[in-house]
């Protein structure tokens, strides 16, 4: 018998699509030969085309199962993603103050917005993120938008991509130890940012990469920035490698839909079954 894996757990939505929400984040997890296990938090009518529709699962329900999976495997991190209301951010919370995940292996992708501009979580939401999440969680990954709805800093030039990511990490209280990556994606040039715990301030330059496959880009650069972490990565190592994972991901897309596919997530498994 082979020796265990460490298990990873997606708190997420379900897209069906496949390019971003817990499937996609399961994609990821098996990328880096990590057992993925996850909660849904909301079902959505999407597409590479965008969101149609938004149906947040029942809080009782997103609480239950995360009690249930606590109590059966060990949970080496966790990933937190789109949460759909403020009720799921209560649970969230609740269950990473009792699960005895440490900290620096807990990730939140704050998804407020979809990339099609469809609001997936409203103001309250937002504040309760802000207050009781974020001072649970050794990470967060906002990219320029999410930065802005969460600190109220407009994103224009480097200063201010410091601003906010030193603001988001102040606001949590001296006690938080919360690592900022901010996701440059949207920018020109695409570069990415991390504000340590420490204080460091490190720039990741990035190149931008033709292509339309797009969807889930958030996603899956949060999911493999756990992965790494797991897997005994430093901080700017973890944030290097996540990069690139998303970068070749991109690179070696092939078409699906007919608006913004899928990153190719198993891109490094490409022998067929059985050989």
């Amino acid at each position: 018998m082979q020796g265990a894996r460490p298990v990873v757990l997606t708190v997420a939505g379900f897209d069906p699509s496949s390019g971003a929400g817990v499937t996609a984040d399961l994609k990821v997890f098996a990328a880096y030969q990590l057992y993925g296990v996850a909660a849904i938090t909301a079902l959505t009518v999407q597409s590479t085309q965008g969101v149609r529709w938004m149906e947040p699962v029942e809080a009782g329900l997103l609480g239950e199962t995360l009690g249930c999976l606590a109590e059966d495997v060990r949970l080496d991190g966790v990933k937190i993603g789109m949460l759909g209301t403020r009720a799921n951010v209560a649970i969230a919370a609740e269950f990473l103050r009792t699960a005895g995940v440490a900290r620096e292996r807990v990730v939140l992708d704050p998804v407020v917005r979809s990339s099609s501009g469809r609001e997936l979580l409203a103001a309250d939401g937002v504040e309760a993120l802000r207050a009781e999440l974020l001072p649970l969680v050794g990470w967060v990954t906002p990219n320029l938008a999410e930065l802005r709805v969460l600190t109220g800093v407009d994103m224009e030039g480097r200063d201010a991509v410091l601003e906010g990511a030193w603001r988001l990490a102040d606001g949590v209280g001296e006690t938080a130890e919360l690592n900022v990556v901010v996701t440059g994606g949207h920018a020109e040039p695409p570069d990415d940012f991390l504000r340590t715990v420490a204080g460091e301030e490190l720039w990741f330059a990035g190149t931008r990469v033709e292509t339309t496959s797009t969807h889930g880009t958030g996603c899956s650069f949060s999911s493999a920035l756990l992965c790494r972490l797991v897997l005994g990565d430093g901080a700017a190592e973890a944030v290097t490698a996540a990069k690139r994972y998303v970068r070749e991901a991109m690179e070696a897309a092939y078409p699906v839909g007919r608006g913004h596919g899928p990153l190719h997530h198993l891109y490094g498994l490409e022998r067929k079954a059985g050989e």
